[in-house]
């Protein structure tokens, strides 16, 4: 089931005391006897088992019976990037039932000891979920305090997507979709966003950077802690923590945004020139959206070959490469950056509800990417929405329609972001501003973001809003679009054609050419970073549809961003 949604009379304000959890009907000894031994039948005869929110794609991601408010995560890196941290993890929530035990997601660490509300708990594994018994039942709408000591590993499998990425000094962040919870105990689901505090505590000589605004800077011996608050709750797959030998340059973007970007020290003078277009960027944004949603904003420049950027909140995670190689155009680069901080509005504010609205998120950071392109380099979005319409039925057969996108492949559960979640869900914003005018398209853009800020919404949501605000009935036009097997006729451009998914597609001439011109045609044919965006997982997926290049009159989408 979904977790209860918050209510401002429910989340407490934060620092103010916990109230007391419900009084219990004291038991005459007997009876007391009697309720304990059938609760301890009770617990033997249902052991721990893995649980989940009801999410049709991640069934075991996110837990039922607690509404999480707040994270302290408290990290201590060792000075390597392949040995454990020491670290813990403090989480206060609200019982949204009765509770004898509750499960938090957590895998790869090592337990070594739970609290409840300051008391020993019992704990185990099932699964991916840590099972924890508290000694004490909690009662529906009770506030319990849940601290958790544990290790949080930066080295995996290669079966595990995401998590820690170890850069060439230190560590990053990427837990999208599903893997928050291998580096710290979580409710791991975006419907249940919250308040976080993050403190890296490190050698002297290494820099910690997390999201929101830093807090305090404690230096002690021959180590310093950093402390980062958000202003804004967040979702788990959204945390951000960059440990390294970095520097940390500061701006200001519109209205006197705090920007501070993030890069490695040696690489500080060569990336400059990119980082000083963010502000701008902003400023273009929110001519078309509205006010930037959070407190601050910048980019993680890490030294890693990942494969993917990524929207971490208020610090997007780039590959330092993307910048430093000129293979790739400007002005792609630059739509790239643009997909990144589109994202903050567009499932960072906004959070898709379950992982089946995610094309509400890459549709949207997808379309703004494009439309860059095309007001600042000249690339122009009918053309690219027209390679997509011809593409889209081949997306919709291999990964599904857009708002009901297939399961990634056993061991690839990231596979899940395939083209048509990118430039197949923009397509599908394409047909509505095509069906409303754009007038009223860019109404909804903005009530949209206004609407849902700092929540998690639904395709149904952005259907009922859309009528609201077009003034038409649209739940046929837009269920056709979001989970029609075919893609159905472009309003306005009866000509487009999709090419028939069941035919062999023709020799791939055109992909050969998708790179805008000869240097980015290298680039996809085999150098480095284009072979990393291969095969099939979130990375791939992610690089291969954002990458909007044109041939001739014709753009072709390669997509790249998350």
């Amino acid at each position: 089931m979904l977790l209860t949604p918050r209510t401002e009379a429910q989340r407490p304000v934060p620092g103010a005391p916990r109230p007391r959890p419900r009084t219990r009907r004291r038991l005459k000894a007997p009876a007391l006897l009697a309720v304990v031994l059938s609760s301890c039948l009770l617990a033997a005869s249902a052991p721990a088992e893995p649980l989940g929110v009801g999410d049709r794609l991640f069934p075991y991601l996110g837990n039922p019976g607690y509404d999480v408010a707040s994270y302290d995560l408290s990290f201590t890196y060792p000075g390597t990037n392949t040995k454990p941290l020491k670290a813990v993890t403090t989480i206060n929530a609200w019982a949204t039932t009765d509770l004898e035990r509750f499960n938090l997601d957590f895998a790869h660490g090592k337990v070594e000891s739970v609290e409840v509300d300051g008391e020993p708990a019992s704990f185990r594994s099932a699964g991916e979920d840590l099972v924890v018994t508290p000694e004490e039942s909690l009662p529906e709408g009770s506030w319990m305090q849940i601290t958790v000591r544990h290790t949080s590993d930066p080295k995996y499998g290669e079966s595990r997507d995401g998590g820690w990425v170890r850069t060439a000094d230190g560590l990053a962040m990427a837990n999208q979709a599903d893997a928050a919870h291998v580096v710290f105990p979580c409710n791991d689901h975006p419907s249940d966003k919250a308040m976080f505090t993050i403190r890296v505590t490190a050698p002297n000589g290494y820099t910690a950077v997390a999201n929101g605004l830093q807090a305090d800077v404690d230096r002690s011996g021959k180590a310093t802690t950093w402390t980062y608050r958000t202003r804004h709750p967040m979702a788990t797959e959204l945390a951000q923590v960059s440990i390294g030998r970095s520097t940390v340059l500061h701006r200001t973007g519109p209205h006197g945004l705090p920007v501070r970007d993030v890069v490695p020290t040696k690489d500080r003078e060569q990336l400059e020139p990119w980082l000083k277009k963010t502000p701008g960027q902003i400023a273009w944004m929110e001519r078309k959206v509205g006010r930037y949603p959070f407190e601050t904003y910048g980019l993680l420049m890490a030294e890693a070959a990942t494969g993917f950027e990524l929207e971490t909140q208020t610090l997007s995670l780039f590959e330092r490469e993307l910048f430093t190689e000129s293979a790739f155009p400007k002005w792609y680069i630059e739509s790239i950056m643009v997909h990144e901080l589109a994202h903050q509005w567009f499932g960072d504010s906004v959070s898709p509800r379950t992982w089946s609205d995610l094309w509400l998120s890459e549709g949207h950071a997808t379309w703004y990417e494009a439309l860059y392109a095309a007001e600042k380099a000249g690339r122009p979005m009918e053309a690219r929405m027209k390679a997509a319409y011809a593409a889209s039925d081949r997306w919709r057969a291999a990964g599904g329609p857009p708002a009901a996108p297939k399961a990634g492949d056993p061991g690839k559960k990231n596979g899940i972001f395939r083209p048509n979640v990118y430039d197949g869900a923009s397509l599908v914003l394409y047909a509505l501003r095509q069906e409303i005018g754009a007038p009223a398209f860019e109404r909804l853009e903005r009530a949209w973001v206004s609407r849902h800020q700092d929540g998690a919404a639904t395709t149904a949501d952005f259907v009922a809003l859309a009528e609201e605000i077009s003034g038409r009935h649209l739940e046929g036009f837009l269920h056709a679009w979001l989970y029609g097997e075919k893609t159905p006729p472009m309003p306005g451009q009866p000509e487009w054609k999709s090419v028939d998914p069941d035919k062999t597609p023709a020799k791939k001439a055109a992909g050969k050419k998708a790179a805008g011109g000869k240097a980015a045609g290298k680039k996809a044919a085999g150098k480095k970073a284009a072979g990393r965006k291969v095969a099939g997982n979130k990375a791939t997926v992610k690089k291969a549809i954002a990458k909007s290049v044109t041939v001739k009159t014709v753009t072709v989408t390669n997509t790249i961003a998350k």
